[in-house]
């Protein structure tokens, strides 16, 4: 997982077999870049394959990161919510409910930042955070077993993790039921010229209707 070109640089002199380029859009440990600027760029600085990873969660997400230079896509957000995910259900209904502003990111003063659903855990450490010279031990101790208590469902009271393409997931299916979905609405975008792509942008419609079905 790389937030940098330098760091993709870094991997490939060391040997990787291919670099996953995380965007800050992903849920859990972020960097800076955004997507869509790492992306073309970490392409463009190494010759091992590279995943798009960080604001994917539909068959849109998967042919921009394609064009971008990638050549395959890392996705979790997504899959929160499938149901062979073992997350407590009360953090996949968090995810299902969240809107495109209720993520935010904590632990960047301290170098390890982190993006995860806004709830009273994340609000009070982002208040801490202001001082971290006088509340230091106190964050380091609600850190403690944070992501675990919302994997066994205290969303309220745990570090809920999730990207901001969670705005984008509004239903449990099953993994094979997603990723057959993801396939077949970026084949299909993938087969349509520019002018194609944007007359079904103008009308605001998706190649894939919400129950899979295409759409005139």
């Amino acid at each position: 997982m790389v937030a940098t070109t330098a760091q993709a640089k870094r991997m490939e002199r060391l040997g990787v077999d291919a670099v996953v380029a995380e965007g800050t859009e992903s849920g859990g440990h972020v960097g800076e870049l955004t997507t869509m600027a790492l992306v073309p760029s970490v392409c463009a600085a190494v010759s091992i394959p590279v995943i798009a990873a960080g604001g994917i969660a539909d068959g849109r997400g998967i042919c921009a990161a394609f064009a971008l230079g990638a050549e395959g896509v890392q996705m979790g957000t997504r899959f929160l919510t499938v149901e062979e995910c073992t997350v407590a259900d009360e953090y996949k209904q968090f995810v299902l409910k969240a809107k495109d502003s209720d993520t935010m990111v904590i632990g960047r003063g301290s170098g390890h930042p982190v993006r995860c659903l806004k709830n009273p855990f994340s609000r009070q450490i982002r208040l801490l955070e202001t001082d971290l010279a006088a509340n230091g031990a106190e964050i380091e101790a609600m850190h403690l077993g944070a992501l675990r208590r919302a994997v066994g469902g205290d969303v309220a009271n745990g570090t809920v993790m999730a990207g901001q393409v969670a705005a984008l997931v509004a239903q449990r299916k099953s993994a094979a039921e997603v990723i057959a979905e993801l396939v077949a609405e970026a084949e299909a975008l993938g087969a349509l010229d520019l002018d194609a792509v944007a007359a079904l942008n103008a009308r605001r419609q998706r190649m894939l209707s919400d129950d899979g079905a295409g759409e005139d």
